[in-house]
């Protein structure tokens, strides 16, 4: 009788044991799923973005062109301006 509680008491070590381990499983796979699948959806926004942001490089490269044609229109502006007061305008 004695060796039948002993080893009824070593098996419900293992019972306890065993539900507290798949409940530390559930608790970590409950906590992380959903911030996989955030990282998975900021991951797509990411590359969304990206796209766009290339798009933006791609729409203002003339700008890096117009300290240029404003040094030119300031130069025709006062081309024109000299030649009035020459003509007496």
């Amino acid at each position: 009788m004695t060796a039948l509680l002993l080893a009824q008491a070593s098996t419900t070590g293992w019972t306890i044991g065993w539900s507290i381990g798949i409940a530390v499983v559930f608790a970590v796979v409950a906590l992380v799923a959903p911030i996989l699948i955030l990282a998975q959806r900021i991951g797509g926004q990411a590359t969304e973005i990206n796209e766009s942001l290339k798009k933006s490089v791609d729409h203002t490269a003339a700008l890096s062109e117009l300290e240029k044609t404003n040094e030119a229109a300031e130069a025709i502006v006062a081309g024109l301006a000299r030649g009035r007061s020459r003509l007496g305008g």
